[in-house]
Order: C-alpha cells, then structure tokens, then sequence
C-alpha cells in the first residue's frame, strides 16, 4: 500500500521522504565566506567595534570577512536598488554563506540603521534567494544593563530571511565599559562568549554549506511549481 493513499490532501508525486543519502558527501575546500552588519554611525559605535572584534576572530578561524559600512546607505525604498550602496550590500549578501549581525539597543528595539540594512535584502534577486539557507548569528551591544530585545528581533527577521540562526548569541551590557582607548574588547565573560557565538557560527557554516539546497528544498514549493508548470503547459495547448 502506498503511504500516501490515506492522505488526500497530499501531493503524492511532489512527497519525498527526508534521506541521509541525499546529504552532501563532499565537503568545499574555500574558506568560509561570512558577512557582518553592525547598526551604528557613531564615530565610536560599539556594534561597529564588536563587529570588528568578530571579524578578526573568524580570520583567526580560517572564515573570508567582509563588513558592510552602512554609511550612506538611503532608507529603505526612498530610491531604486541600483543605488551603489544597495547594490554593493546585496553583492556582499549574495557572496557570503554566512553572516553576523550586530545592533545597537534603542528605545527597546534595534536601531533604524540595523533594520534598514536587512530591509534591503530581497528574499530574491531574480531566481538568487541571496539569505535562505545560510547561516546568521546574532549579537547586540547595550549602553545600559543586560537586554536581549534586539537579539530576539533580529532572530526573528533571520527566520523571516529563511536563514540558519544558529542557537548561541551575545549580548553586551554597558559596552562602553568593555572597550580599551585602544577600540579593542578586554578580556572577560563578554569577550568569551563573542569566541563561542563566532566559533559556533564557523561550526554551523561548514556543516550546512554544501546542503543549503537540499535543506531549503520545500514540498510546498514543488507542489507550486508543478501547478504553475501544468498552468503553462495547458495554456499552451489551448
């Protein structure tokens, strides 16, 4: 008996059973590629400075870095996406396998500068869906004590990127206390869990890299796709 005879509502044709076999047996021998974004403008901006706190750990961990200087960058929609600074975030965007994103805490929120950076990125540029499947981590430095309101929106909108957000993150308290007059981070609980936030976020980049497709391959597309396809097809024979 078919397994799928009980299930009417289902696509028998576009159902397919998850298989390890399907996993990628070969692994990429480039080096990570990760973005990161940081939501700040300030000549001293803390995002920025964690971000580059980031950036040369994953070096050290083998990953190809590229921040994004959101400077310049016009508010969402306010012109076309060929703007060269639209245009040079989603190069960046579609480049990397991985990202890292850092805002600020503002009026209990992320700042405007973090959210018009992921405002953006498309789902898809054409038939490049330049997020889904790849991997996020989230951090969020606070001029005050401990919160984690940015991180949980920024979780969301991964989710809503179709991104990997992978399970740690950071959050710094009173980050102005935690920078040297050098811009560099001082040892502490802070710094360590940033290494194991970016640790984690390498970890997860080269394990779910070369399955990225099969990952985000969705039964509820096939079944779109098929319908639109038979749509076409009909149409044609008319």
């Amino acid at each position: 008996m078919n397994p799928t005879d009980d299930m009417p509502a289902l696509d028998a044709e576009q159902f397919a059973k998850p298989e390890a076999e399907r996993f990628s047996r070969t692994h990429s021998q480039h080096a990570p590629r990760i973005l990161l974004l940081y939501g700040s403008l300030r000549k001293r901006s803390f995002s920025r400075l964690v971000i580059e706190e980031s950036a040369r750990l994953l070096e050290r961990m083998g990953a190809e870095v590229r921040i994004f200087n959101p400077q310049g960058l016009p508010l969402p929609d306010s012109c076309e996406a060929d703007h060269p600074k639209v245009a040079e975030l989603r190069e960046l965007v579609t480049w990397s396998e991985g990202q890292v994103w850092c805002s600020p805490e503002r009026h209990g929120s992320m700042t405007g500068i973090m959210k018009a950076q992921i405002d953006w990125i498309p789902l898809s540029l054409g038939a490049v869906r330049p997020t889904q499947g790849k991997t996020l981590a989230v951090m969020q430095v606070c001029g005050g004590s401990q919160s984690f309101n940015a991180v949980n929106q920024l979780r969301v909108l991964g989710r809503w990127m179709r991104m990997i957000t992978i399970p740690n993150q950071s959050s710094v308290p009173k980050a102005f206390l935690e920078f040297g007059d050098d811009d560099r981070m001082k040892p502490s609980g802070y710094y360590n869990r940033i290494v194991d936030v970016m640790e984690e976020l390498v970890k997860f980049t080269l394990l779910t890299r070369d399955n990225s497709d099969y990952l985000t391959d969705r039964y509820s597309e096939r079944v779109e796709s098929a319908e639109a396809l038979m749509k076409r097809v009909n149409q044609r024979a008319l």
